[in-house]
């Protein structure tokens, strides 16, 4: 797993926290300074932080779980969608949809209803319908897209939430806690860390800082998946080779159970011949006895 560098933490930024009168004293533990108004952030924890969460969603991509990465600033959007996708987690970069935790199969139809219309116009079924109920359609299906369209893949509740700026995002922090989803985020010095489970003390604001975290974390996930794939393939000669030696020894067995069939009534046979002549010899004899 990649370890995080401490000059290139300071190089993207990630210490510069909030302006000190709009801090958050919950955050003191992560303060280092206080320099022209501006509160200092502590890269050392950072650092500690910052490897502790990249460990969490290595073992979470490795036991073949989801992440969903939530980022609708405008600073985090663009990042945030690129690097998910690239390791094929969810995310949500729009607007959050409120219940989408809680409310989770009321979403799934929406999603559903978007497959639906994709396949209307695989098969044609879309370009019998009036040209105004295609447009509306059209319409529908691209208001889905914006909004679901991350997320059609994610047919559960996700494992964990990476969240950048939870005062943004506090709706999606709330409905994690209420079902007991982690929840992984980047903290600036004016937040409340309380309902946070893994902490990130970092510059949520610089597009660079949000980069470069963002860039650690998906190496990790990325590292997970692909000790993931190993163990398949490992796995997989492993259960062909079982297979052929359950086949070996059915076949074994088979072959003696049609040795033990044609013995048997060779076994059979031999004692039943002479009670036949034995029989065959008594009705002469009484017919003689007759004839006499």
């Amino acid at each position: 797993m990649p370890r995080t560098n401490f000059q290139e933490l300071l190089d993207a930024g990630v210490h510069f926290g909030h302006l000190a009168r709009k801090w958050n004293p919950k955050m003191a533990p992560y303060i280092f300074d206080q320099k022209n108004g501006i509160h200092i952030i502590d890269l050392h924890k950072s650092i500690a932080k910052i490897d502790e969460a990249a460990n969490v969603m290595k073992q979470l991509a490795r036991s073949g779980r989801k992440i969903l990465f939530v980022a609708t600033k405008k600073q985090a959007k663009e990042v945030v969608a690129e690097k998910a996708a690239a390791v094929n987690m969810p995310f949500v970069t729009e607007r959050w949809p409120g219940g989408m935790l809680t409310n989770f199969p009321t979403i799934r139809k929406a999603v559903k209803k978007m497959n639906t219309i994709d396949k209307m116009i695989e098969d044609g079924t879309f370009d019998t319908l009036a040209k105004r109920e295609r447009l509306q359609i059209t319409r529908q299906r691209a208001k889905l897209e914006k909004n679901l369209g991350s997320i059609k893949d994610l047919t559960r509740l996700p494992s964990a939430l990476f969240v950048v700026d939870v005062q943004k995002e506090m709706n999606a922090v709330k409905e994690a806690n209420r079902l007991n989803i982690p929840v992984i985020a980047m903290v600036d010095t004016c937040c409340d860390p309380t309902p946070v489970d893994y902490v990130i003390p970092a510059n949520d604001d610089a597009t660079k800082s949000i980069s470069y975290i963002i860039d650690v974390l998906c190496a990790a996930v990325a590292e997970g998946l692909s000790e993931r794939k190993l163990e398949k393939e490992k796995e997989a000669p492993e259960q062909t080779d079982a297979a052929a030696q359950g086949g070996k020894k059915l076949r074994t067995r088979k072959a003696k159970a049609e040795e033990t069939v044609e013995e048997a009534p060779k076994a059979e046979a031999a004692p039943a011949e002479a009670p036949v002549a034995e029989v065959a010899a008594g009705t002469e004899e009484e017919a003689e006895a007759k004839a006499e």
